[in-house]
């Protein structure tokens, strides 16, 4: 019995019961059988960046899954950048922040939870925090997959393509920041999690 642990990372003010966390979720259930089982790992992320990882990693370092694979949303997708480079997997990147203390440095202060609206300081401390997890370069594109959507209003998918360059790549005409249309598009994600 083969074991895939599967990490999927929310983005900034989002939670684990984002659409597509819970999709993706439902999807991944489906997917084990008696001869490879997959564990369904996603977290309510911490406003600090640090702590958030420090935590995943606990999860991972802790796991006996013999494969890891990180999927992860907006920051999330930054985050997941770091965490393929740490632990040589696989990664999932759905319009990712690929420089997050730049994009977040404006967004200091109170901020709300989307979908609880309940509050959190997002301080200054954690631009720092971000900036010692950035990745500059990916070390192997074969690992990575970029859903990138032109119509994002908030992050430059050039951006995106530049960085995930030679990894397999979705570059959505339109669709917007939070990928509405994602279903759709999610047998590409499970094909590239079973492959």
């Amino acid at each position: 019995m083969t074991k895939t642990l599967i990490v999927y990372l929310h983005g900034f003010r989002s939670s684990p019961r984002s659409s597509k966390a819970m999709v993706t979720g439902e999807a991944i259930k489906t997917l084990s059988s008696n001869e490879h089982s997959y564990e369904w790992y996603c977290p309510q992320l911490l406003a600090s960046p640090k702590q958030s990882m420090l935590m995943v990693t606990g999860h991972i370092d802790q796991s006996d899954a013999d494969q890891i694979i990180v999927i992860g949303s907006s920051l999330g997708g930054f985050y997941t950048n770091y965490l393929a480079e740490k632990y040589q997997c696989k990664g999932i990147a759905l319009n990712p922040a690929v420089y997050a203390a730049r994009e977040l440095e404006p967004h200091v202060g109170m901020m709300t939870e989307y979908d609880s609206n309940k509050p959190f300081d997002f301080k200054a401390e954690y631009i720092d925090e971000l900036r010692a997890l950035q990745v500059e370069k990916i070390t192997d594109p074969n690992r990575y997959f970029l859903i990138a959507a032109k119509g994002d209003e908030l992050l430059d998918w050039k951006e995106m393509v530049a960085f995930y360059k030679g990894a397999k790549q979705l570059v959505l005409e339109g669709s917007n920041h939070g990928i509405a249309d994602y279903s759709d598009h999610l047998p590409k994600v499970i094909e590239f999690i079973k492959n």
